[in-house]
């Protein structure tokens, strides 16, 4: 069958004027961003800093006091009160009031001079955030101080060629050389909003139709399905260009995210997510018979994003099976085409195979929602 631009037309601007009369939902859906993005911008740092410390130091010897010196400096530990022992370490964190502590023998010192010195390190293991950033970090600065003092040592016994090691690394960090986290956060999180309006501008369209009664009048009309259905993608995809714009905005020039990449064939290809994302939400909206359903489902999708794109999780580590869920999520997608483009600048023969899934998803989606619409009411 051939498919009329006429008749597309008319449903679009029928959808148009159903969008703009619904203006607190347009409102919402241009404001919703700027809220999210904030909050992700704020609150996405899981590299924690500043962590309460409580230490029980009962050598109270240089060395000790070194040590200690040493995790405050670095400026993820923060040391708020000092104990008598492991006990009392154990209770301030059990209270709330330290997430990490450290528990020096009292034979601190006597043990550094044989080379066999340890420390305890007791950690807040209810969150995993804080066990991540405290272990690591902690780890990390006791091997600096410890070849410290091997260096020191040996420059003392007149041994100065061991003050070079042997190997020497040099690091060079690409397309985030700061380690910034709004660099790696921003693409993820344009990706996951994206996802969460063009599926949520959509998903409630059919059945919102059925509901309040207007379907009737749909279908006595000459549109067919398809026609019906591609004329309601038409004001999701304005409303969502416009969210993208200021995503974009609020990124580079709010939180000074670079954009290495084209930003012509960013808009491009961000248009086909989109596009694959409202059909979506049509597809979820022709198999739903209410608004509460289709909306439970729409938060599934939501809470899978989060999840399974890659924004949070590194997908290497998932099982297979649930990187198979996340590969039918088209976020996944373009969660690795905005890190692409955004943050390594690179071009579309790198990022083709992403493309290539998003416009196939797009076809399939709406051929099988035209399948199941409906054309008649039950």
């Amino acid at each position: 069958m051939n498919v009329s631009l006429k008749r597309i037309g008319a449903m679009t601007r029928k959808e148009f004027i159903q969008t703009f009369r619904d203006w607190p939902t347009l409102l919402l859906s241009l404001l919703l961003p700027v809220v999210m993005l904030i909050l992700f911008a704020f609150l996405g740092d899981m590299m924690l800093e500043h962590m309460p410390t409580v230490v029980a130091d009962m050598s109270h010897d240089a060395h000790s006091t070194a040590f200690v010196t040493a995790l405050e400096t670095s400026g993820f530990f923060d040391v708020t009160a000092h104990v008598a022992g492991e006990a009392q370490v154990i209770a301030a964190i059990d209270a709330g009031d330290a997430m990490v502590g450290v528990v020096i023998p009292p034979d601190f010192a006597a043990q550094v001079e044989r080379g066999t010195a340890q420390a305890l390190l007791i950690i807040d293991g209810s969150d995993s955030f804080i066990v991540q950033s405290a272990y690591n970090t902690a780890n990390a600065i006791a091997q600096v101080h410890a070849m410290g003092i091997i260096l020191q040592t040996a420059e003392r016994m007149g041994m100065g060629g061991l003050g070079r090691l042997p190997i020497d690394t040099a690091t060079r960090i690409l397309y985030n050389p700061n380690i910034d986290g709004m660099v790696f956060l921003i693409p993820g999180v344009t990706a996951i909003l994206l996802q969460m309006l063009t599926i949520g501008l959509t998903a409630i369209s059919v059945v919102r139709e059925r509901e309040l009664g207007t379907l009737e009048q749909i279908l006595v009309t000459p549109a067919r399905p398809v026609e019906i259905l591609i004329g309601k993608l038409a004001p999701g995809v304005l409303i969502t260009l416009l969210d993208l714009v200021i995503i974009l905005v609020m990124g580079v020039y709010g939180f000074g995210v670079p954009f290495q990449g084209s930003l012509p064939l960013f808009g491009l290809l961000a248009l086909i997510f989109i596009t694959s994302g409202l059909a979506l939400g049509l597809l979820l909206s022709t198999v739903s018979s209410s608004q509460q359903q289709v909306q439970q489902i729409v938060m599934v999708f939501v809470m899978l994003g989060l999840l399974l794109t890659g924004l949070v999780y590194p997908r290497q580590t998932m099982p297979p099976v649930v990187r198979a869920v996340g590969d039918l999520i088209p976020a996944t997608y373009f969660t690795r085409i905005a890190r692409g483009i955004i943050t390594k600048g690179v071009g579309f023969d790198f990022l083709w195979q992403d493309v290539a899934v998003l416009i196939v998803y797009t076809v399939v989606a709406v051929a099988v929602a035209a399948k199941t619409f409906r054309t008649r009411l039950d």
